[in-house]
């Protein structure tokens, strides 16, 4: 059985025309959003906000992470057209900050790398002004792939380490502790601004979290996020520990002293309120 959830990780039911605007210019352009696929618990807020982050190459991710919802299996082909119909979404929105991020696709030959850069370069284009974060997969850590990316000067480059050190096998498969690190460190010194997120709740405990901050710090990652693991089903990685809105206060005095930028709170996921997280 599912354990039943402390009262403030209780949601407010989907109203306003922002919501259902962007429920309607989702469903013509065929975008499927992370916001969907990973059953993010803020989609209410965030799309009542107009604000979400875009999911490209697909909702089938070629990893079966423990911790999450995406569907595993064989995708399908790379839409041609999926950087134009981002594009037309942006526009329609009137989005000021756009999130994109993806599943694994290790099928393909450069595991969706070029797929980010077109997307990028097209907002560039069609929309001068837009702020755009990519939320990458580790590519494998390959500095091929990674430059592709790089190179198109996203305003954030984020990706996630989502949980310390010890737990990583556990929970992320056929990632790496140090790949991810490494990925970071590569993104800052190719002088982006760098982002990273992690769940709290799988069984770390305090020291190995502080050792995953300073970690992260060391490799040039300037905002942070971190939020409470949820289960997606009993059948995933179980929830250890339900921290405290005070636990998670202490958290982020810890991390503030860190970095430039911190969200954290039960409910808080990587793209939470990201247009919030920008960092000159």
């Amino acid at each position: 059985m599912r354990p039943r959830l402390p009262e403030h990780f209780k949601q407010t039911v989907p109203s306003g025309r922002a919501f259902f605007q962007v429920s309607e210019v989702l469903g013509r352009q065929s975008l499927p959003t992370v916001c969907q696929e990973a059953l993010c618990p803020n989609r209410t807020d965030c799309w009542a906000r107009g604000t979400l982050a875009f999911q490209i190459l697909g909702s089938v991710c070629t990893r079966r992470c423990s911790f999450c919802a995406e569907t595993t299996g064989r995708p399908g082909p790379v839409d041609s057209e999926e950087p134009r119909k981002l594009a037309e979404a942006v526009k329609n929105l009137r989005l000021k900050h756009v999130v994109i991020t993806s599943p694994a696709r290790d099928d393909l030959p450069d595991q969706g790398a070029g797929q980010f850069a077109a997307c990028v370069e097209t907002l560039h284009r069609e929309v001068p002004g837009v702020l755009v974060e990519t939320l990458i997969p580790d590519f494998q850590g390959r500095p091929d792939l990674l430059n592709l990316v790089f190179q198109t000067q996203p305003d954030i480059l984020n990706h996630n380490v989502e949980t310390v050190r010890r737990l990583t096998p556990q929970v992320r498969a056929r990632a790496r502790y140090e790949r991810s690190l490494d990925l970071l460190k590569a993104a800052a010194e190719a002088g982006l601004v760098v982002k990273s997120g992690l769940m709290v709740g799988l069984g770390e405990t305090e020291e190995e979290l502080l050792q995953t901050f300073n970690d992260l710090k060391s490799r040039g990652v300037r905002c942070l996020t971190v939020g409470q693991y949820l289960p997606p089903s009993p059948g995933h990685f179980p929830a250890r520990k339900f921290y405290t809105v005070e636990e998670f206060q202490n958290i982020r005095r810890q991390a503030e002293v860190l970095f430039e930028r911190v969200m954290a709170g039960p409910l808080v996921r990587s793209s939470y309120h990201a247009d919030e997280m920008v960092t000159s």
